[in-house]
């Protein structure tokens, strides 16, 4: 071996080392922040939506969840969605309430607008009053099912009415 050959074989160790150790670095990186929590700037948790919870903003928003979050999120918003399996963190499950409480609007807007892999941001691709429509609608998702949303499965009264014949009982 020559003289020269000493210190490449040297130098190319210590290359071999650091991209090895380049490599470790920037995978415990990313795993770590897959773990963390979302980091909403104070401020912008403060945000109140703007919009009111009616039917036109709620159907503009559920046109809006069809075509950019149920792939993921799923129909119902559990996180249960056909490319949700794909993704790590899986898709969060708009449903659970006692998550959901816990955001303020301005943080859920925040989470929408910004993204965060495997989410995509929507800054850019929903107007202002998009984001805040979806808001609404993620805030729908966890909460319980208001009377007038249910069918009545018995009657309010237990008392029979005026124009209603008792039924006779068949005892033998």
């Amino acid at each position: 071996m020559s003289t020269n050959a000493k210190p490449n074989f040297k130098l190319r160790k210590m290359l071999f080392a650091s991209v090895i150790a380049l490599i470790c670095v920037t995978l415990v990186y990313f795993v770590y922040q897959q773990n963390k929590a979302w980091a909403v700037p104070e401020e912008v948790k403060k945000l109140k939506n703007p919009l009111q919870p009616s039917e036109s903003n709620l159907s503009a928003a559920r046109e809006l969840f069809k075509e950019n979050c149920v792939e993921c999120h799923g129909d119902a918003g559990k996180g249960d969605g056909p490319e949700a399996m794909m993704h790590d963190p899986p898709p969060a499950d708009l449903t659970d309430a006692g998550h959901m409480n816990t955001l303020t609007d301005g943080h859920i807007f925040y989470q929408i607008s910004e993204g965060r892999k495997p989410m995509p941001s929507f800054k850019k691709r929903l107007t202002q009053d998009q984001r805040w429509q979806l808001v609404l609608l993620v805030r729908s998702l966890s909460q319980p099912a208001t009377p007038s949303d249910m069918k009545p499965s018995a009657p309010a009264s237990s008392k029979p009415d005026a124009n209603t014949k008792p039924v006779p009982s068949s005892k033998k």
